[in-house]
């Protein structure tokens, strides 16, 4: 049998890093059942509904706070107007490590607070455009985790959604972090490849991506309305 060549950690442009296979097989299970748990309620998972009318074709759930476009609310007011779960400390302590290990500085990662988390579905047909992340108010980086099936990931930059962009293979287990210059810089999933998961996983098909982010917002604050 042929070993499996490691794949080495890629600093894919200042602030964004890409460090392979980071979770553990064990790791990757215990976040596929917190994810099916999180998927059924309060706040079930769904189709996100655009602005314009178009429906987008990953299946989305949060924690901590509800994303819609293009706001954070504590209540799911476009779904069943359910209060999302609450974040754990659990996923506030392994987004600090995923960023210690990400970046290598213990002090950053000491002070990361994520208070939110973005969990996509994508079959195998489902995508995503070139976009940025800029709907929270902090500048905290971005911590994205990969479990099942790989991806074509589009990390671009940050003034258009064309070139000059780098596309990498996002594959179960993978860390994606990017802050700093990388904060807003336009990502896309054009590209599930269906079949490459491994369903030790507990995934049988398919990519579940999950995002930490410091949303900025705390309920006593004015409401984070949409633009």
């Amino acid at each position: 049998m042929n070993a499996l060549i490691p794949r080495p950690r890629l600093e894919v442009a200042p602030g964004a890093v890409h460090v392979p296979d980071w979770l553990t097989l064990e790791q990757q299970r215990q976040l596929v059942t917190a994810c099916r748990g999180w998927a059924t309620g309060p706040v079930p998972i769904r189709h996100t509904k655009l602005p314009g009318g178009g429906v987008m074709s990953v299946r989305t759930v949060c924690v901590g706070w509800h994303w819609r476009p293009y706001a954070y609310t504590r209540t799911a007011d476009d779904v069943n107007g359910a209060r999302v779960a609450a974040f754990p400390d659990w996923m506030v302590a392994l987004g600090r490590r995923a960023l210690a290990d990400a970046y290598a500085d213990e002090t950053a990662a000491a002070g990361y607070t994520p208070d939110t988390a973005l969990i996509n579905f994508y079959d195998a047909q489902a995508k995503l455009g070139m976009h940025q992340d800029k709907d929270e108010r902090s500048s905290a980086p971005v911590v994205s985790l990969t479990i099942g099936d790989s991806c074509v990931f589009r990390f671009g930059n940050t003034e258009t959604r064309t070139r000059p962009y780098t596309d990498l293979e996002l594959a179960s287990g993978d860390l994606f972090v990017f802050g700093g210059p990388s904060r807003y810089a336009y990502h896309a999933v054009p590209r599930i490849l269906p079949g490459t998961g491994d369903p030790a996983t507990g995934l049988r098909s398919g990519r579940l991506n999950i995002t930490m982010r410091v949303t900025g917002l705390d309920d006593t604050g004015p409401p984070n309305t949409p633009r």
